[in-house]
């Protein structure tokens, strides 16, 4: 059994389903089934796609990038999702490090071609990039059959990057097993049934966008509706007209919503709950849905683990504020000190987190995956509690990340950019609240001497290797930075320093 079995036998209790709907047009379960066996065949026959070989894709949300997941599993092949908001560099870091043999792509994202090395199979979902043929044509020429021997739920079915604290990302591997068994804790957290329509409007390239409710819902039978990318209109329109049962919103999509000028008059009723998390959410957006009758969920994790790790479930305890919940029905989690002994209900010390939803290795990294995982156990970075009855509050996130918007924003991977530039000396970069992104990335910078760096010489070298989200807001020119007795910066100390300056220039 693989998991897009469970695909397979959704197809024969309902075929005639829903499956997935996408801009007014409806996949059935059958045709959702049939389509992954031809695409499956395709990769295997035509592009000679077998057990452990990567798949990366770089496009929207649209019903074939969840083709291509369940494909991958059929064949023990491993999918590769890139973010569409990194640079081109950074896309082409991820090409390179996980050595992807076919990238399946959309016109809009064209751009990494030019750069990309010869060797990698090229797909076009809307053309046909050079040296490479269309998703339809290379469907129309499947013939055979797309079966591998020796695939099951033991196999590797993503390499999910997130930036690290190294400056470089790091590529998580998650076996089809995770992604089952997070399935079931969704499904638990949501009591989720085949009746439930859950409304996508994250990225997939986010196990957010992909694993907090999509692929759950399939795997049970339910019926998505999948949006390319959010806007608050549509997703507002969605909610009234296609009326789902179930949502995930970052805080910032949160805010979004309910601060559009249709928010009032939105018939919110189909919801019977919306699932957030990716940060530590502010109690004031969760009341803006709880005022309107419709129950907020909280979910903790990671892309380590899948995400789903520690939640709040539907028709559970949800009085207990700023609590993130409880350890998720098929894992386990615990508060550690250093050493790794479980820490007293109360103490805070570090989230460690083990069971079958957590990640196998960082891709080809062997150091970073001891360093990460200790007798099974996931050392998260978080620091947090939990109380005599086992629910969880996260007090600090990973050390010194930034969240922005719902994306993780590495200091060490935006500092690592800035020193390569000739004029800088020395950087730090941290977090400053914002009230619409929640946090944005602020730089102080140290010139070398005699140089005469100006700010946006910086942001347009910074914008050529990062995303847009990554560059930093503000970038403040200083002689000195805060230290250690040894000369290490302290993150911590700057970021009391620039919150004190931001206060003090908004006043002047």
């Amino acid at each position: 059994m693989d998991l897009c079995s469970l695909i397979d036998r959704n197809a024969a209790f309902a075929p005639d389903k829903t499956a997935i709907a996408f801009e007014g047009e409806r996949l059935s379960y059958a045709a959702f089934a049939a389509r992954i066996e031809r695409t499956a065949t395709a990769l295997k026959q035509e592009l000679g796609v077998g057990r452990g070989d990567r798949v990366a894709i770089l496009s929207l949300n649209r019903p074939d990038y969840l083709v291509l997941l369940y494909a991958c599993a059929r064949l023990g092949a491993i999918l590769v999702p890139l973010n569409w908001r990194l640079a081109v560099a950074e896309q082409l870091f991820i090409l390179t490090d996980a050595g992807a043999k076919v990238l399946v792509l959309e016109r809009a994202f064209e751009g990494v071609l030019s750069e990309l090395a010869p060797g990698t199979a090229l797909v076009g979902f809307d053309f046909a990039p050079p040296r490479g043929t269309t998703f339809e044509s290379l469907l129309a020429r499947s013939d055979g059959t797309s079966r591998n021997p020796h695939t099951d739920l033991s196999c590797p079915l993503l390499i999910v990057y997130t930036s690290g604290t190294t400056g470089r990302p790091k590529g998580a591997v998650l076996r089809q097993e995770a992604l089952f068994w997070n399935g079931v804790m969704s499904q638990h957290m949501h009591n989720m049934t085949s009746d439930d329509h859950v409304l996508t409007v994250l990225p997939f390239f986010h196990v957010g966008g992909l694993n907090i409710q999509t692929t759950p819902a399939l795997q049970l039978g339910a019926t998505v509706t999948i949006h390319a990318r959010f806007t608050p209109d549509t997703a507002l329109a969605a909610i009234e007209q296609d009326r789902p049962t179930l949502t995930v919103m970052v805080p910032a999509i949160i805010q979004a919503v309910s601060e559009h000028p249709a928010w009032a008059t939105t018939d919110l009723s189909s919801l019977k709950a919306v699932a957030t998390g990716s940060t530590i959410v502010p109690p004031h957006l969760i009341d803006r849905f709880v005022g309107r009758g419709v129950p907020v969920l909280q979910v903790y994790g990671s892309t380590e683990t899948c995400p789903i790790a520690v939640y709040t479930r539907l028709g559970g305890d949800l009085s207990r504020v700023g609590s993130t919940g409880l350890a998720g029905l098929c894992c386990e989690a615990k508060v550690i000190d250093y050493a790794g002994h479980e820490m007293p209900a109360g103490t805070p010390g570090e989230i460690a987190v083990r069971g079958p939803n957590v990640f196998f290795e960082y891709w080809g990294n062997e150091a970073a995956t001891r360093e990460a995982l200790h007798d099974g156990w996931y050392r998260t970075g978080d620091i947090g509690l939990c109380d005599a009855d086992g629910y969880f509050w996260v007090r600090d996130r990973k050390k010194n990340m930034i969240i922005s918007g719902g994306e993780n924003v590495y200091p060490a991977e935006v500092e690592r950019v800035l020193l390569e530039h000739p004029d800088v000396s020395e950087c730090a970069v941290i977090g400053r609240p914002d009230p619409r992104w929640d946090e944005v990335p602020i730089a102080y910078v140290i010139r070398r001497s005699g140089a005469c760096l100006e700010a946006d010489e910086l942001r347009t070298h910074i914008q050529a290797q990062l995303a847009r989200y990554k560059v930093p807001r503000d970038i403040v020119f200083v002689t000195d930075l805060p230290r250690t007795a040894l000369g290490k910066v302290q993150h911590f100390l700057l970021k009391q320093l620039d919150a004190q300056s931001h206060v003090q220039g908004e006043a002047s």
